[in-house]
């Protein structure tokens, strides 16, 4: 069965949550600015009449008590993206479970009900952390979105669709993030830097090919994204470049994708009728 939904999700975290770096340096309140870059995202949204699923960070959820009731309100799906925006493969199954309970229990209070996704910051799952599956479905999560099909950060031969985990009875569903597959290997094209780095056209090309072979893209930003005269960290070249890419508005890119493509969230993503057509991995 064709699938013509695709899935925008944004990770909800500030400009300075870059994964090793953000608690060696003290961040004044006052420089904060995802509340007012997560506002510009759902006016858009709003436009289109799209919703979405935010991966809310914990502890930012927890000290920006309104923003995840302002998502929420406006119907859009609250998801987990963790609690300290530590790498996953850096924590204990204990300390895992945690971190999810902190966040679920901020999450429950302000939009009014537990998550049902989780993502991990940094794409952070992976063949080194073996339980963390396990312990998603033991905590009654339907869906992951933190295996990413890129060298380095993933696995490079991973699937680029839809799937669910027979490692987990086939009870939760993976949620690649887009990539480009070419020649030199896949493209990082779905989000943060190389969304806003290699040409619309591409990103376009690449959902409209995965739309036709009957699968949802799954895009993301940060709202730092359509922030482009945030501040930023003072880090190495390449790991800035990693962390912020481009000072372009990711804005007007999503406009252009939201006027030529539909979008729902992965909850929605995850109905009777369409999670049984992803195969089981």
């Amino acid at each position: 069965m064709a699938v013509f939904f695709n899935a925008l999700t944004i990770d909800v975290e500030d400009w300075y949550h870059v994964c090793g770096v953000e608690r060696k340096q003290s961040i004044p309140r006052n420089s904060w600015r995802v509340f007012a870059a997560t506002e510009r995202i759902l006016k858009l949204l709003n436009e289109f009449n799209v919703k979405s699923t935010f991966f809310v960070l914990g502890s930012l959820a927890a000290a920006e008590p309104e923003l995840v009731k302002l998502i929420a309100a406006e119907g859009h799906e609250v998801a987990s993206h963790g609690w300290s925006h530590e790498l996953v493969h850096q924590l204990t199954p204990d300390q895992f479970r945690a971190e999810l309970a902190q966040t679920e229990d901020v999450i429950q209070a302000q939009a009014g009900y537990l998550p049902v996704g989780f993502r991990a910051p940094q794409w952070s799952v992976s063949a080194r952390t073996p339980w963390v599956h396990d312990v998603l479905v033991e905590r009654g999560y339907r869906y992951d979105s933190s295996l990413s099909p890129l060298p380095f950060i993933g696995d490079r031969k991973g699937l680029r669709v839809p799937y669910r985990l027979g490692s987990t009875g086939g009870e939760l569903c993976e949620f690649p993030p887009l990539v480009t597959p070419t020649w030199l290997g896949n493209l990082p094209t779905g989000g943060g830097w190389g969304f806003r780095f290699f040409p619309t056209a591409l990103v376009e090309s690449s959902v409209g090919r995965l739309n036709a072979s009957g699968n949802p893209a799954v895009l993301y930003l940060h709202p730092r994204d359509v922030d482009p005269d945030g501040p930023r960290l003072s880090l190495p070249l390449l790991k800035r470049f990693a962390a912020y890419g481009t000072r372009n508005d990711a804005l007007p890119r999503i406009r252009r994708l939201l006027e030529g493509f539909r979008f729902t969230t992965l909850k929605e993503l995850i109905a009777d009728d369409l999670l049984h057509s992803y195969p089981i991995v």
